[in-house]
């Protein structure tokens, strides 16, 4: 684009806005949604081309995230989906439609990976890690055998800021996840979370 261009300033502005507020990209006027799908196309065809990596139709993936997924841990991204700037997403990973990843969200799928269902929301500053160390006494930690069992999260889950969720944890569809918690077993259905570690709260059903 011509640096003359009036608009060039306003547009960079724009980019910025839209890799760390994603929802803004569904909402753009016709105007801004040319150059804004330009640019998803051209970045997102590049990061397929580098990593192993799908990514399905009408998502938003910020330039400003760090997608890391080498062969035997593939990531794949379903439609209508958004990645946020300053996430560092480690595949394997299956991630479903209309998920949101909000930025600084750290993933790392280890060997047996981690699942995002569809509708899931991660806010800002989860952090998600499938494997674990041994914690043997007899060597220093980061010498000791890495396990990894994977981590499952169900459809329409909202996980609040600044959670972290261990490897082998299975949270199933509906449950809320409380901001700062900790989890660490297993969340049943429609179950609200809080506390380090976390505990069930309260259900949602009974939330109105």
């Amino acid at each position: 684009m011509p640096e003359h261009d009036p608009l060039l300033k306003y547009r960079e502005q724009h980019q910025h806005r839209l890799n760390y507020m994603p929802w803004l990209y569904w909402k753009l006027k016709p105007r801004n949604k040319l150059w804004a799908q330009a640019w998803q196309q051209d970045y997102q065809q590049y990061l397929q081309e580098m990593e192993d990596i799908e990514i399905g139709e009408n998502c938003f993936i910020s330039p400003l995230a760090h997608l890391f997924a080498e062969p035997g841990r593939k990531i794949i991204i379903g439609d209508h989906s958004f990645v946020a700037a300053d996430s560092v997403l480690h595949g394997p990973l299956h991630i479903g439609n209309e998920v949101a990843i909000n930025h600084h969200c750290t993933l790392d799928g280890g060997r047996a990976g981690i699942t995002l269902s569809d509708q899931v929301r991660l806010a800002a500053y989860t952090h998600i890690y499938a494997f674990n160390h041994g914690m043997k006494t007899n060597m220093a930690i980061y010498e000791q055998p890495v396990r990894s069992k994977g981590v499952f999260i169900g459809k329409d889950v909202w996980i609040g800021a600044d959670v972290g969720i261990v490897d082998g944890v299975h949270i199933d569809d509906y449950a809320v996840i409380g901001m700062n918690a900790v989890v660490t077993r297993n969340v049943e259905s429609y179950a609200i979370m809080a506390g380090n570690p976390a505990q069930k709260i309260a259900d949602r059903r009974n939330k109105k």
